[in-house]
């Protein structure tokens, strides 16, 4: 399968047109910020032992969760007021994860330069394989697969890029 690369940076410069907006010119959001993302855990001590152990994410609360009885759902706090939220589905078996368009990609969480490196060197210690892009990305896997990035970057920049 041949992929047309011209035809598809034309349609991207096409799209922005069409969409992008300068920052001056853009309505404002009707939203307040993402409230949390969840996830899934197979373990709820694993799950904290890494997200507020390791990463040193505070754990913020555990509750049943109210879709599923004896399931629980806990939430992390990763600064700006968003949440990482988990669910545990006990007695449910869910197979392997299989990546599906439409589904989660990674979840890129915003850290200082100075919390990047120390964050890297204790995912070093904890023996936990990553991948670094561009200098300021660390892309890792969270105990349950979930693929994780830490991203030295402001939030709204990105590789130099304004995105906000």
């Amino acid at each position: 399968m041949s992929i047309d690369m011209d035809f598809i940076t034309k349609d991207r410069e096409r799209i922005k047109k069409e969409y992008l907006r300068e920052e001056g010119d853009r309505p404002a959001s009707t939203a307040r910020g993402i409230h949390h993302t969840a996830l899934l855990s197979s373990d709820v001590r694993r799950s904290i032992d890494f997200y507020q152990g390791l990463l040193e994410f505070p754990l913020t609360e555990i509750f049943e969760n109210r879709d599923y009885a004896g399931s629980d759902h806990f939430f992390f706090d990763v600064g700006a007021g968003n949440l990482l939220a988990f669910f545990t589905l006990p007695g449910l078996d869910l197979g392997e994860y299989a990546e599906v368009l439409g589904g989660l990609h990674h979840i890129a969480i915003s850290v200082t330069r100075e919390k990047w490196d120390y964050l890297r060197a204790k995912l070093d210690d904890a023996k936990i394989d990553y991948i670094v892009e561009s200098k300021s990305s660390i892309y890792f896997k969270g105990p349950d697969g979930e693929r994780l990035e830490l991203l030295a970057d402001p939030l709204g920049e990105m590789y130099g890029t304004k995105v906000l």
